[in-house]
């Protein structure tokens, strides 16, 4: 019968640390980048080895002195990703391993990337180190390389006032007082709401107004789905409105009506805040709301 293996379990350890000499290229790498430099060593052909080696691997000649600064970003060649990193690791949460060819290198450096997650590491990537507060002349003094910073989050708020005048200001007078103000061009018989100081077609001056009624047709409008303060509801809907009398529409919102029941050609009034409310603004107009009226074919 066969006799189960002997077996003899062996470590082999060095407590205080395996102690090795770098030699001139390797250490001359290492002590740039305890001064947070990466550098790479020229070979007799003019190619940059990144991280440098003694010999060249093509040629097996000797590497030169000439040590050029390279970096320090680079472009990702080829990764891997660490779902579950391990101790030993440089990093304690998912990154990948990664090819990185630093600007002005010819060979690629093996070292950790961290993304924001897993979709934004890609190949042609460009990366930038992330340096150790205390660097010691290890690679570790890269804690990793991190991507190209191409976008930041700013917040934004814009405070300024409008001073109507002219024109505006005459119509939403108008408005206050609850009705709409228009003109009449005299060369092109066209009537514009708001009213206009001039036509915009043919210039002319308009110099008086004219006061028309607050209900209209919807001439063409759109169903709205993102939340807005002066909306009735959401979905709500916004809409081109023809003021009887006018030949110009404008745009305002349309309520008392669910958003999939209004359609173009459906006959609308002005649905005004309470008198003791109103000011020079467009806000004494609540919305537009049908008037049960039949539809208005459109032309």
């Amino acid at each position: 019968m066969p006799s189960d293996p002997l077996v003899a379990q062996h470590v082999l350890e060095f407590p205080g640390g395996y102690t090795r000499s770098t030699g001139p290229v390797v250490g001359r790498f290492l002590s740039e980048l305890r001064a947070r430099r990466i550098v790479g060593v020229r070979t007799a052909e003019g190619r940059v080895l990144v991280p440098p080696l003694e010999y060249d691997p093509a040629t097996g000649e000797p590497v030169t002195a000439e040590y050029t600064e390279v970096g320090p970003a680079g472009t990702v060649t080829a990764w891997t990703w660490v779902h579950e990193p391990l101790d030993g690791h440089p990093l304690d949460r998912p990154f990948a391993w990664a090819l990185i060819k630093l600007d002005g290198a010819d060979t690629a450096l093996v070292h950790a990337v961290l993304p924001e997650h897993v979709k934004a590491m890609e190949t042609g990537m460009r990366v930038w180190p992330i340096w150790r507060d205390q660097p010691t002349g290890h690679i570790t003094d890269i804690s990793h390389f991190a991507p190209e910073v191409t976008k930041i989050v700013s917040t934004v708020r814009s405070e300024y006032r409008l001073q109507a005048g002219g024109a505006l200001r005459v119509f939403l007078e108008g408005v206050q007082r609850g009705v709409f103000l228009g003109g009449r061009c005299e060369r092109c018989a066209k009537v514009y709401v708001p009213y206009r100081a001039a036509c915009p077609e043919c210039g002319k001056p308009i110099p008086d107004t004219l006061e028309l009624p607050d209900t209209g047709t919807i001439t063409t409008f759109a169903i709205n789905n993102l939340p807005d303060p002066r909306a009735p509801q959401v979905p709500f809907v916004s809409a081109y409105i023809l003021i009887d009398g006018a030949d110009i529409p404008m745009i305002t919102l349309v309520g008392d009506v669910p958003a999939h029941e209004v359609r173009q050609g459906m006959r609308v009034k002005a649905v005004w805040v309470p008198e003791s409310e109103r000011t020079a603004s467009m806000a004494n107009i609540r919305w537009f709301a049908p008037t049960g009226e039949p539809d208005v074919e459109l032309s």
